[in-house]
């Protein structure tokens, strides 16, 4: 016995309907997520989230907040915020090198001014392209004093280096870098008064 189905009239355009619908809203769901305005302000997010990490770096070595630095190991209170890591570094061509610069003062003060300097650029919105520079440099060195390419310790013990290459270090980098490249201070930042001063715009390399 044969089972004949009978569409009603309109169905097949309705169908057609529902479905244009459905890949129109898609389309403007796509278009909303793309806006500019969408991009920037995910830009100006992660900026923040960014400088929220470099202050909270400096806060802490600084003043001891009883996280990585315990109290009263702060920097004011006579501690060094380069002694204990550059102390430890244990692998990599430049461990000596590191163990020489652990406690010195114009260390400390480079370390320290670069966190809060990258920091403060990244809240405000200005001189990105100086902070990206600046925090290439710095996570450049961090990572060559962690140096993630190494199997083993100078003394022998694995380093438990998670990746040989790419860290934490290198994607701080990038992140930096893509923010002054896109200029991510115009927006919940004073990117855009900055890049108007007559000096800024004299000396393209402070935006």
């Amino acid at each position: 016995m044969a089972l004949h189905q009978h569409r009603q009239p309109g169905m097949r355009f309705a169908g057609w309907r529902n479905t244009t619908s459905a890949a129109a809203s898609s389309d403007s769901a796509a278009e909303v997520l793309a806006a500019p305005v969408t991009v920037a302000r995910v830009a100006a997010t992660t900026r923040l989230l960014t400088s929220f990490t470099f202050l909270w770096a400096f806060g802490d070595k600084a003043f001891g907040w009883g996280y990585a630095t315990p109290a009263g190991k702060g920097w004011i209170d006579g501690g060094s915020p380069t002694k204990g890591f550059l102390s430890h570094v244990s692998a990599g061509p430049l461990e000596e090198t590191f163990h020489s610069w652990a406690g010195a003062a114009w260390a400390d003060w480079a370390f320290m001014l670069g966190l809060l300097g990258i920091g403060i650029a990244l809240a405000s919105g200005v001189a990105l392209r100086i902070a990206a520079g600046a925090g290439t440099a710095m996570m450049a060195l961090m990572w060559a004093a962690e140096w993630p390419p190494a199997r083993h310790l100078s003394d022998g013990g694995l380093s438990m280096s998670t990746n040989p290459l790419m860290d934490y270090h290198v994607l701080y980098a990038a992140v930096l870098v893509m923010l002054a490249v896109i200029g991510a201070g115009r927006t919940w930042g004073l990117g855009a008064f900055w890049q108007s001063l007559p000096l800024v715009r004299r000396n393209r390399w402070l935006l």
